[in-house]
């Protein structure tokens, strides 16, 4: 797609408050640059599609800016903004062909034959649909219905690119295929794009930037790894990840060093020597602990150096090249996961030894749940 127009898309304190003062998106700043992916990810009712649906012109804003490569466009209508969307629901004119879908918006652009006919082509042919482009939507997969939805915004060669939980309503397999897919656009068009998702994994496979929300406030706004590494709260930390991050309460406490002392007589867990120093400020205080199911580790031959936790064992998911781990670190206390190699099947209702990385261990204020 030669001749793209690219652009950067800037939210400057944008809100958005619906009648009866409901405010779905509080003062939202945001800079996706030129050729950048952004995800916009979070529970549902965390006003991720209220911002997208705002940059597309298709809900207007209540206060602050939205600019489109730099230039305000608040009052510039959807048609104008030189952006594409594509929907959750495909949207496809069920009476037309393939074909005539993906060309549809170009006719009533009132461009040339030839340009429309090389537009749709060359889009089909990136979507690996050029077999399909005299058939009617009915006759499709919905992979395939997907595709042309997608084709049909590429041939507007757009600004930017907006995507509305495009893959929801495919199979989970389908839904990584089209990842994939999605991501190599990216690359091959070179474009901006902005994405919604509720799926972390989506975010996590999919984004250069992810934008994580809740309760129409943005939590954090990092790049994926680092998002992954570096929370900025309890709430990212347990939404980012799968299984999720395990959270410990307790409070801290002296004892030839610092250490983590479980509530109601769980375990105690000796801190690593790189969390003193930040820490020293919270002894005797109540906070929560949290630790990946990654760093927690099976001993044995060649096993992990860490602390060792004896736990008892509830139940046992075998996914293939690993297993999770289940279990409690006391009669009646909160359940925990390890993720391990499948090396070894833990029996079930037995007690096991495992190893906890502490090194890895991300600390929570008890009443901000900011991290420590």
């Amino acid at each position: 797609m030669e001749g793209q127009s690219l652009a950067s898309v800037r939210l400057e304190k944008v809100a958005k408050t619906y009648e009866g003062g409901v405010v779905a998106v509080h003062e939202m700043s945001l800079d996706v640059k030129d050729k950048e992916f952004a995800v916009l990810v979070g529970p549902s009712g965390c006003g991720k599609s209220t911002t997208l649906r705002m940059i597309a012109g298709l809900e207007e804003v209540t206060s602050g800016n939205i600019y489109i490569d730099g230039q305000v466009v608040n009052d510039v209508p959807p048609r104008d903004r030189d952006i594409a969307m594509v929907f959750q629901n495909y949207a496809l004119y069920p009476h037309m062909s393939v074909y005539e879908n993906m060309a549809f918006g170009l006719r009533l652009r009132k461009l040339p034959k030839h340009e429309i006919d090389e537009r749709v082509r060359e889009s089909a042919a990136i979507l690996d649909i050029e077999g399909y482009l005299d058939r009617k939507p009915k006759a499709l997969s919905g992979g395939q219905r997907q595709r042309v939805a997608v084709g049909r915004a590429i041939v507007r060669k757009a600004k930017v690119f907006l995507f509305d939980e495009p893959l929801s309503n495919l199979d989970a397999k389908l839904r990584v295929q089209m990842r994939t897919e999605i991501s190599k656009l990216h690359q091959h068009l070179g474009a901006t794009m902005i994405y919604v998702t509720h799926d972390q994994t989506e975010a996590m496979t999919m984004g250069d930037k992810i934008v994580l929300m809740k309760d129409g406030y943005v939590q954090q706004i990092a790049a994926p790894l680092a998002i992954y590494s570096r929370p900025a709260n309890k709430f990212v930390a347990g939404f980012i990840g799968s299984p999720a991050m395990n959270f410990l309460e307790g409070r801290l406490g002296k004892a030839r060093g610092l250490v983590f002392l479980e509530d109601r007589g769980g375990v105690k867990l000796p801190l690593a020597k790189q969390h003193p120093k930040r820490l020293k400020a919270f002894v005797g205080k109540e906070l929560t602990l949290g630790l990946r199911p990654e760093d927690i580790h099976l001993t044995g031959p060649g096993a992990f150096a860490g602390t060792k936790v004896k736990v008892m064992v509830e139940v046992v998911e075998p996914m293939g090249n690993e297993i999770y781990v289940y279990f409690s670190t006391r009669p009646n206390g909160g359940q925990y996961v390890a993720r391990v190699n499948s090396s070894q099947e833990p029996p079930v209702g037995k007690p096991l030894e495992l190893v906890f990385d502490l090194s890895k261990a991300h600390f929570f204020d008890k009443q901000t749940e900011k991290v420590i």
